[in-house]
């Protein structure tokens, strides 16, 4: 099984580097990058999970129903990504809720910061994926960490993939800068010790990061950004699809895990 999922947020890394970036200029990377996700899952034929911000789904509300339009899970990733706050847990369900008409199941703090177990147990989410269970000096020190799923509060746990030993992170900036080869080889391994591989993107990585050295983007970011990108998502979901490999969203994996237990 295959969780495929896109923190859909307002572009505002540039503002880590000391650049003023509006949020009109965020949402215009963010609403193109997230337009080339859509157009790669569609002919692929597979489903992911979206997890907005509620500044993204009120400025883009259009982008937010191709997203359910075609078959995708939209789920909680806060209000405004640059300055979560603790009332995000409840007024990003509310919000979401209100422009989508359905019942926002899941969670993910920006950045995959913690969150309140207890806020999110009231606020009646089924899952939280805001853990990422690596050792990434200055941003994630969770050697300690559960890799795979489990029960917190009523309410299941959901990390990012790492590789089983090791605890090598398996998400975007392992796609952007690892060959293609050796990153297909590491998600192959831990889909065998786990069964599942989750894994996470965003939009502006698959915009043309390069062409606006003004962001001042990193290189480790800007590499193979674009339609580079997009290119390496496509033959990473091809490369899964012919092993056999079924993409589900979120909220099936919660029925599916929860069913069996």
């Amino acid at each position: 099984m295959i969780l495929l999922s896109f923190d859909t947020e307002e572009f505002d890394v540039p503002r880590e580097h000391g650049v003023d970036f509006t949020l009109d200029e965020g949402m215009k990377v963010s609403v193109e990058g997230t337009v080339g996700i859509l157009d790669c899952l569609k002919n692929n034929n597979v489903k992911a999970t979206f997890f907005c911000t509620s500044n993204f789904a009120e400025n883009a509300p259009d982008i937010i129903q191709r997203i359910i339009d075609e078959g995708h899970e939209v789920a909680c990733h806060g209000c405004d990504h640059w300055r979560p706050a603790a009332t995000d847990v409840q007024r990003s369900k509310t919000t979401l809720e209100k422009i989508t008409g359905m019942t926002m199941n899941g969670y993910r703090q920006p950045r995959m910061f913690p969150v309140s177990d207890s806020e999110l147990t009231r606020m009646g989410y089924k899952y939280n994926s805001s853990l990422n269970p690596a050792f990434i000096p200055g941003r994630y020190m969770h050697l300690n960490a559960p890799r795979t799923f489990f029960m917190r509060d009523g309410v299941m746990q959901i990390p990012a993939s790492v590789t089983p030993w090791l605890r090598f992170p398996l998400f975007w900036l392992s796609l952007h800068n690892l060959p293609e080869r050796i990153y297909h080889l590491l998600v192959r391994r831990t889909l065998r010790h786990d069964g599942y591989f989750v894994t996470y993107f965003h939009p502006w990585e698959f915009y043309e990061l390069k062409e606006h050295p003004e962001f001042r983007m990193p290189f480790i970011i800007r590499n193979n950004s674009g339609r580079r990108m997009t290119g390496r998502l496509d033959r990473l979901i091809k490369m899964l699809k012919a092993e056999g490999h079924r993409f589900i969203t979120f909220s099936e994996f919660v029925n599916i895990k929860t069913n069996k237990s």
